[in-house]
């Protein structure tokens, strides 16, 4: 599986920016669809999660921010970022939980896509 993601960038507080993820390759399905960031000096955070059934759920600091959806049959996820503040400036980066046949039983793998850099000044 291999994942494309793109959409990051430098804007001012309160200014909004789209990322997008597409998910290419072999698989059968995709479980669950996720944005990661990390920030300097700190742990990796999960920002947001769809599942295949659409739920989806968000980290504390982004809730009411930010919306993460899916498109193009569901094989790429979107984040959108409203009201963006200095402090999710971060190294953001999809995740992918997809299911393969192999061996003769369905498998799960995690796949990660390159990161993208999102800057909000001040």
């Amino acid at each position: 599986v291999q994942l494309q993601a793109s959409g990051g960038g430098l804007v001012h507080a309160g200014e909004s920016l789209r990322l997008s993820c597409a998910a290419s390759g072999s698989f059968s399905s995709i479980s669950s669809m996720n944005w990661h960031r990390q920030a300097p000096g700190k742990q990796r955070e999960l920002v947001a999660t769809i599942t295949d059934d659409g739920n989806t759920n968000y980290a504390d600091t982004v809730k009411g921010r930010f919306t993460i959806s899916t498109g193009g049959a569901k094989n790429t996820v979107f984040l959108l970022m409203n009201s963006l503040k200095p402090e999710d400036t971060a190294v953001y980066s999809c995740n992918v939980m997809a299911k393969y046949f192999y061996g003769g039983i369905f498998r799960t793998g995690s796949y990660w896509g390159q990161g993208t850099q999102v800057t909000v000044s001040s």
